[in-house]
């Protein structure tokens, strides 16, 4: 097959497929990804019908050849090199299999990949958080988990399972508490993949908050269902804070941990505290910021009126401003998140505005943080591409894990994981 021009997974936009009544954009690109990305390993098979009916639909469409019914190797090595051709491949000599479920932008991939991962599933609804996560890793998520489509497309035989799901209160007035009474909410989404699939170890993150969620009930409900009827080991989960794993970020997560019984894990040590002294100006931007985000005066005048208000009444609420020697708060998405992180950046030059402000760019030298130094406050080097405008940055960067918590907590796990694999041999 002569090809006309150079394919594309981003054109692979569902054009052809509506006119076949096949779902478009939900699952094509990542069905296709998801094969292309295991397609030198079994996991292929679990993806290998639908991609290749999507592949041949998709080259016939730009080929214009309607009697075309074989996908080239020419296509498929295009298509191959454009999921490889990333910052963030999946590594060569991979020693574990993982899921990545509400996976955001992929911090729990970066970690795992850089202890040895492949990732063989994930799921993410959010469009602009899948532009990221394929521009990074090549790979396109699934959407909502809760839907059966979505769900049939997870394989088996992966060990471990991560989600950092949202969290949500469970009716359980007057019941026990168990795998039925978190329907319709998405824990139980995770629960099912866990029962259906059997991973060897679960790791799972949510805010501080779920320890008292609704009383309590709810944390108790998810441990209730992991242990009781899910069969897992799951030992008392923990509250990590990221600076104590060398970011200069005050974020305080709860880390829920568990094993397949059958392993016969029994303990589990959460990691300690590196103890590296870490601070604002070990990630602050070394070049000049754009005028962008510094604050007009105006802005500023109204939020130092709104934090006086709030101290007349004995509240610590209102904008704060980060030293250099310091560490941000948790960067959140929402309310105070960026004005709680507010710098001193005394290297502008321009004062000239460059977006529509009320007043002028204020001479204090007060700004936001750039979202790459969010980036960076969560663990995400450099390297790692921002292909979305600032507004979704922030809310991609707030809404993700801290990358080394995450990849110190789950090297625990591997070790344990590992160590139990040596025994059965």
């Amino acid at each position: 097959m002569k090809m006309k021009e150079k394919l594309s997974i981003n054109e692979f936009d569902g054009k052809k497929f509506k006119e076949k009544a096949i779902e478009p954009n939900d699952y094509n690109k990542a069905v296709l990804t998801h094969y292309l990305h295991n397609i030198e390993n079994g996991v292929a098979k679990h993806y290998e019908k639908d991609a290749k009916k999507y592949l041949e639909d998709f080259v016939t469409y730009k080929n214009n050849s309607e009697d075309l019914k074989i996908v080239s190797d020419v296509a498929l090595q295009q298509l191959l090199f454009e999921v490889k051709d990333v910052p963030f491949p999946t590594p060569e000599n991979y020693t574990f299999k993982f899921i990545d479920l509400f996976a955001g932008i992929g911090g729990f991939r970066l970690a795992l990949q850089r202890l040895g991962g492949k990732c063989v599933f994930t799921s993410e609804w959010d469009a602009n958080a899948q532009k990221t996560y394929q521009a990074n890793y090549g790979e396109v998520p699934f959407g909502d988990i809760t839907k059966e489509q979505t769900k049939k497309y997870v394989p088996d035989n992966f060990d471990l399972l991560c989600a950092g799901f949202p969290c949500q209160a469970f009716s359980i007035a007057g019941k026990r508490g168990g795998f039925e009474d978190t329907r319709g909410t998405l824990f139980f989404d995770v629960a099912e993949i866990i029962k259906m699939k059997r991973p060897k170890a679960i790791f799972l993150e949510n805010v501080k908050g779920l320890r008292n969620h609704n009383g309590g009930k709810t944390l108790a409900t998810i441990l209730n269902v992991l242990r009781n009827d899910l069969d897992y080991f799951v030992p008392e989960p923990q509250i990590i804070n990221a600076k104590d794993h060398g970011v200069p970020q005050n974020r305080e997560r709860i880390y829920i941990v568990g094993f397949r019984n059958d392993l016969g894990i029994t303990e589990f040590e959460y990691p300690k505290p590196k103890g590296i002294m870490v601070s604002f100006a070990d990630i602050k931007e070394k070049k000049v910021v754009p005028t962008k985000y510094y604050l007009s005066n105006q802005y500023l005048k109204t939020l130092r009126e709104h934090k006086a208000r709030h101290a007349s009444k004995g509240n610590g609420f209102g904008f704060e401003i980060i030293p250099d020697s310091g560490i941000a708060n948790a960067i959140v998405v929402g309310g105070m998140g960026r004005e709680r992180n507010l710098v001193l950046d005394h290297r502008i030059t321009d004062f000239t505005p460059t977006t529509h402000i009320k007043g002028e760019v204020n001479r204090e030298g007060i700004r936001k943080m750039t979202p790459r130094e969010w980036a960076r406050l969560q663990g995400f080097p450099d390297e790692f591409i921002i292909p979305v405008a600032d507004v979704s940055a922030y809310k991609q960067f707030g809404n993700s894990v801290a990358v080394p918590a995450i990849q110190a907590t789950a090297q625990k796990i591997l070790n344990l994981i590992q160590a139990t694999n040596a025994k059965r041999k």
